[in-house]
């Protein structure tokens, strides 16, 4: 996929993670990784009013915090730049403030195997990244940390982050986690999920090798 396509493309994502209710908005961010290059959002752009061109290109190896285009980069853009540097298989990383996986973080409750979807993740939960203010390199050592052998994680008082080898399944990474974690919530409301044993997320992992958003013949993901 060209750049060009790829930054209409976040542009794409960004508008419909809006529109479906999985975040509200100029509150999250995406990026996307380019050759050397991380392509992300800009900084307080209403997405309906985005255009290619004022999507902001940071060198991923190069000068920390280096940034070209028209417009600043999201605020976010530590732990984005800092999971492509650590985490080379992550193509693309998809930041909201979903309202159930934030009502989690928010409580600072980690979602168990509660689901055996949550394997989609890497493993038997999805962790809660310590707080630090957003924007900061604390939060973003903090991100790392919870993400650990895992492909998403929540950040405490703040929202969720969602990473894939492609935009497509990044995006699809954030609504399955958003789904998880509203059923996780309306557990509670009645005593608690019955959690399922490690061995049978193990059992799960090796199964999904072959499951959820798959590639097309030629390269691009399909839903």
């Amino acid at each position: 996929m060209s750049e060009l396509q790829l930054r209409r493309s976040i542009i794409d994502h960004c508008r419909h993670m809006n529109a479906i209710g999985l975040n509200q908005g100029t509150s999250g961010n995406i990026s996307v990784r380019h050759g050397d290059t991380m392509l992300i959002t800009p900084s307080a752009i209403p997405y309906a009013d985005m255009t290619p061109e004022m999507i902001v290109a940071m060198p991923i190896d190069g000068e920390y915090g280096a940034w070209s285009g028209p417009r600043k980069p999201s605020v976010e853009w530590p732990f984005h730049l800092d999971i492509m540097r650590a985490r080379p298989e992550v193509c693309a990383v998809v930041h909201t403030h979903a309202t159930f996986s934030t009502i989690l973080a928010i409580a600072g409750k980690p979602i168990p195997a509660c689901h055996y979807m949550i394997a989609g993740f890497g493993g038997v939960d999805v962790r809660v990244a310590d707080y630090a203010r957003y924007g900061t390199k604390a939060l973003s050592e903090n991100v790392l940390k919870a993400m650990e052998g895992r492909s998403a994680c929540l950040m405490a008082n703040h929202g969720m982050i969602a990473t894939g080898p492609s935009l497509e399944k990044a995006m699809w990474a954030a609504v399955e986690l958003e789904t998880i974690a509203k059923q996780y919530y309306h557990t509670l409301l009645i005593g608690g999920p019955v959690i399922l044993p490690d061995a049978e997320i193990a059992g799960v992992l090796e199964g999904f090798a072959s499951y959820g958003l798959q590639d097309k013949r030629d390269g691009t993901a399909a839903a």
